[in-house]
């Protein structure tokens, strides 16, 4: 059904097309999925059972929302946000912009959310039915950005399986200089500080960005080891990396993502994982769309993957899709379970 109107579909703005689905899943227009377990895709994120390694991953349900449809749609665990303490609108329209050619998109949005409060409020009255995550950053304005990451770790502690602490998105400006070694770790401290000030068992993960040097993921890697950080997303969207492109729109100014960020992340994972020894999972996003470029970060040694833009270009059904892709190429190597092959490349 996807392949059929997905012509239509892209003849709208993206973001307008991105609206009607988050409607389309609030009014149940898609039908739940089955899902079925296998347990060569079972594995345990922050403690909890999941039934597969696959993730939504923040900026698709930016309001929390549909987070519930989602789970429906198979996929393992759900990312909402990024969250901010107070509403803000983003950046001025046209800000997603979509490269057919490339399987790619380039997004300026700019944290537009609903702010702290009210998505709060709206987990509060909607429980989620699988693990849920709330990503968190400062609003454009903030003169305190760590008392903002402060006001999210407060609000969602007690809602959320994990928080994400997002450093990494091109769309605020200087927002990326906390991946500086000194600021990071002031972040860090403070984050921890308030997460034992408030007695809180709530695992914390740091989202970083695709466009930082390998020279620098060995020094990242001790202080996130050294604050026992749960889990690190590898990566978020790139504001770099357009030479390549075909599509006329490769210019636009934001942050890109989908499948010319595939390989550009599996490096990353890779370095990480090398630099982790183990200590630290993590999470890897950036051109999954099939079971074979999931395998592929499994090898590099994610422990979980994460997607959107791949939604974007295969559909609702893309978790079920790739689950049942990826079962067949486990099941062909005679693997009982994912996990096995992390790091294997």
């Amino acid at each position: 059904m996807f392949d059929k109107i997905r012509p239509l579909i892209f003849k709208l703005d993206p973001e307008l097309a991105h609206s009607l689905a988050i409607k389309a899943l609030k009014t149940n227009l898609f039908l739940k999925q089955k899902i079925s377990d296998e347990a060569v895709l079972k594995s345990t994120l922050f403690g909890k059972e999941i039934r597969n390694p696959i993730g939504i991953a923040a900026g698709f349900d930016k309001d929390a929302e549909v987070y519930n449809s989602l789970f429906n749609l198979g996929f393992g665990f759900v990312e909402v946000g990024t969250v901010t303490p107070l509403k803000q609108y983003g950046n001025k329209k046209p800000r997603v912009f979509r490269l057919e050619n490339d399987k790619a998109l380039i997004n300026r949005l700019g944290f537009n959310n609903s702010g702290s409060d009210v998505i709060s409020n709206r987990i509060k009255k909607n429980k989620p039915i699988g693990i849920l995550g709330v990503n968190i950053g400062p609003n454009w304005d903030s003169e305190d950005r760590i008392g903002d990451y402060i006001i999210g770790l407060n609000k969602f502690h007690k809602l959320a399986d994990y928080i994400t602490i997002n450093i990494s998105s091109p769309n605020t400006e200087n927002l990326r200089d906390f991946h500086n070694l000194d600021e990071l770790g002031n972040l860090l401290d403070k984050i921890f500080a308030e997460k034992n000030k408030l007695s809180s068992e709530i695992p914390i993960a740091l989202k970083v960005s695709p466009d930082i040097s390998n020279s620098i993921v060995k020094d990242i890697s001790k202080i996130l080891i050294q604050y026992k950080v749960d889990a690190l997303i590898v990566s978020n969207t790139s504001d770099q990396n357009r030479d390549n492109l075909q599509d006329h729109q490769k210019y636009q100014k934001g942050g890109l993502s989908g499948k010319p960020l595939n390989d550009i992340s599996n490096e990353l994972i890779n370095n990480f994982f090398k630099n982790l020894n183990g200590q630290i999972k993590i999470i890897g996003v950036g051109g999954a769309d099939s079971g074979e470029t999931v395998y592929k970060k499994f090898l590099c040694g994610a422990n979980f993957v994460q997607l959107y833009t791949g939604m974007v270009f295969r559909g609702p059904k893309i978790a079920i899709k790739i689950n049942q892709e990826l079962k067949t190429i486990l099941k062909e190597k005679k693997i009982k379970n994912y996990s096995n092959i992390i790091g294997k490349l």
